[in-house]
C-alpha cells in the first residue's frame, strides 16, 4: 500500500480527529466515533478516498538529475 497522505496532511487529520472525539465525549454523541476514520487514515499514512480521486498529498522527492 503506497502512502498518499503528506505530514501536513496527517497532522490536520489528527487534530481534527481529537477535536471530533472531545466534541462526542463532551455532548454525549455517539457520532464521536467518526473521528476514528481521520484518526487511522493519518496514522497509516493512506486515504482510499485519495486513491479513488488520485490524490496524494506526499512531498515529492527532492532528488537532483545529475
Amino acid at each position: 500500500m503506497k502512502h498518499n497522505v503528506g505530514s501536513y496532511d496527517a497532522g490536520i487529520r489528527y487534530v481534527l480527529g481529537w477535536l471530533i472525539v472531545i466534541w462526542g465525549v463532551h455532548t454525549g454523541n455517539k457520532w464521536g466515533f467518526i473521528a476514528l476514520l481521520p484518526l487511522i487514515t493519518a496514522g497509516i499514512g493512506f486515504c482510499p478516498a485519495y486513491c479513488l480521486f488520485h490524490v496524494d498529498t506526499t512531498a515529492p522527492d527532492n532528488h537532483v538529475a545529475s
